[in-house]
């Protein structure tokens, strides 16, 4: 059995029931306790962004997992107390379940979001249950410190939190580095739950190992064994695993798979009975196009803003260079300038076979330049005027995204603009998310633009809207050129008829949307969680 006694205290050599002198042992326990801390930081952070993934709006993830988890550490640790007397044996259970829940705690989650529905719950109890965990080592590794060398309170608890901090910035550095973009979600936790397990049982099992009797010291090695070979084993199906979760998700057939360190990238292709093949882009979830009927998209979103001026044209996304296609059916344009955050969306454009017969290869074309940086960034430092200005970027569903949304975004664009120039935004579902469309609208005419909005039915994203903007307060006119290329979807009697908005669909009173106040998160987050 377990002493509860305290060993007798050497201050050079320590306690004959340590393996080491008292120095070393102490040492070794505050390796263990930054090795703990970093895991734990980590733990926290794969929640975090594993919500952001999967659900979006990340600063709402972040609430949800830290307010949990901080909340759970004090219930730990109050929870901790009584075990003190038996801090050994305690503390090595303590750390295999946190070492097996942390490990296992995203594969749970994206089962949990893959096949129950159920992610959000999950995600609470997974959250209260690992910050619990951590919360019960402080005071365990307190007293496992004072049976080492007895301190004063104060130095017992500086030693204890440098170790723990410094610990944790190590893991909030190594998580988004070095675990995320080489081993991805699943296999970094796993990865993590096994330096865990090491760390916080074998090094303790170790140093007090002749504090406890033999049949609690085989116990606690062969439980720390049973959760090895648990995550060594989860790590070597976590590829199968995250391949069938994915496919859960998405109605057809997953061709490529890419995460990138700024988004999931998939592309599912299936063919219809007709024998025409459906080929769809997902980023983050999200459907981008389909090739069934990408034609109406981009028509309808290049052709009304180059009725105007059109020698120098600026993209500001659409990196699957479809709307850049449109662009480039117009001779006269001289230059296309597109901006795209992700470098790897521009290669698979390039150089994915379908995906670039789509576009017909048209980052091939001279006239094109990318550029692959943040648009926000890329603007404020931008001296030169284009003609038209086409913003095709993801839907605003977190932070990131909604500052492409944002008045002082649509400000930075109007600064670009050439005197004559006309701009369009994708701008989301009017039907939907008509929330977020009229937001979109009066943040642009709030940024100094006369706006006109208008929408279409594109099939794979049903009714969809844009709305065309120039500086001043005179509404632009939406029309065709007459030098537009022959069209498959869009011509004037479409575009007067895109300008009529049902009872049901007209202005809504919103608020726009700013850096300071994202209100563009709160409304995407509302309609399309409910449709």
């Amino acid at each position: 059995m377990e002493s509860t006694t305290d060993p007798p205290m050497e201050a050079t050599t320590g306690p004959p029931s340590l393996r080491l002198p008292a120095r070393a042992a102490r040492a070794l326990v505050l390796a263990a306790v930054f090795t703990c801390a970093a895991c734990g930081l980590v733990y926290e952070l794969a929640l975090v962004a594993l919500g952001s993934y999967l659900v979006g709006n990340s600063v709402t993830q972040a609430s949800i997992v830290l307010s949990v988890m901080v909340f759970a550490m004090g219930v730990g640790s109050l929870a901790a107390k009584p075990l003190q007397g038996r801090p050994i044996a305690a503390f090595a259970i303590v750390e295999a379940a946190l070492a097996l829940l942390g490990g296992l705690s995203v594969l749970a989650l994206y089962a949990a979001f893959a096949w129950l529905n159920l992610y959000v719950p999950a995600l609470i109890v997974v959250a209260f249950l690992v910050g619990a965990l951590i919360g019960a080592e402080i005071p365990l590794l307190m007293t496992l410190l004072q049976r080492i060398r007895r301190q004063d309170a104060g130095s017992a608890v500086a030693d204890l939190f440098a170790a723990d901090y410094v610990g944790a910035l190590i893991g909030g550095l190594a998580f988004p580095f070095f675990l995320l973009p080489v081993f991805g979600h699943i296999k970094g936790a796993l990865l993590v739950g096994v330096v865990n397990a090491v760390a916080g049982i074998a090094v303790v099992l170790w140093l007090f190992r002749r504090q406890i009797g033999r049949a609690a010291r085989i116990a606690l090695w062969t439980g720390m064994g049973a959760v090895l070979l648990v995550l060594s084993g989860t790590y070597l199906l976590a590829d199968g695993f995250e391949v069938s979760a994915r496919q859960a998700l998405y109605r057809d057939p997953i061709a490529l798979s890419k995460r990138t360190p700024y988004q999931e990238i998939i592309i599912t292709r299936r063919v219809a009975l007709s024998g025409q093949p459906d080929l769809r882009l997902f980023l983050n979830g999200d459907l981008q196009f389909s090739s069934v009927d990408e034609y109406r998209y981009h028509e309808t979103l290049v052709h009304p803003a180059l009725s105007g001026a059109r020698g120098k044209v600026l993209i500001l996304g659409g990196g699957d260079g479809l709307a850049l296609r449109e662009v480039l059916r117009y001779k006269d344009v001289r230059s296309a300038t597109l901006v795209e955050l992700d470098p790897e969306m521009i290669r698979l454009a390039r150089t994915y076979k379908e995906i670039a017969a789509l576009n017909q290869r048209a980052f091939d074309d001279p006239r094109v330049r990318t550029i692959t940086t943040d648009a926000f960034s890329w603007l404020r430092g931008q001296t030169g005027s284009f003609d038209s200005i086409i913003v095709d970027m993801p839907d605003p569903d977190d932070v990131a995204t909604a500052k492409l949304y944002s008045v002082e975004f649509y400000g930075l664009v109007k600064r670009a603009l050439a005197p004559g120039g006309r701009m369009v935004v994708q701008s989301g579902s009017p039907y939907f998310a008509p929330k977020s469309f009229w937001c979109i609208e009066k943040t642009i005419r709030e940024a100094g633009f006369a706006t006109s909005p208008y929408h279409v039915d594109v099939p794979s994203f049903g009714d969809w809207g844009y709305v065309l903007a120039v500086p001043g307060t005179t509404r632009p006119e939406l029309k065709l050129a007459p030098e537009t290329p022959d069209l498959r979807f869009l011509d004037s009697d479409v575009l007067r008829a895109a300008t009529v908005f049902g009872k049901d669909l007209r202005h809504r009173d919103v608020d726009v949307n700013t850096l300071v106040h994202p209100r563009l998160v709160q409304y995407e987050g509302g309609e399309w969680h409910n449709t």
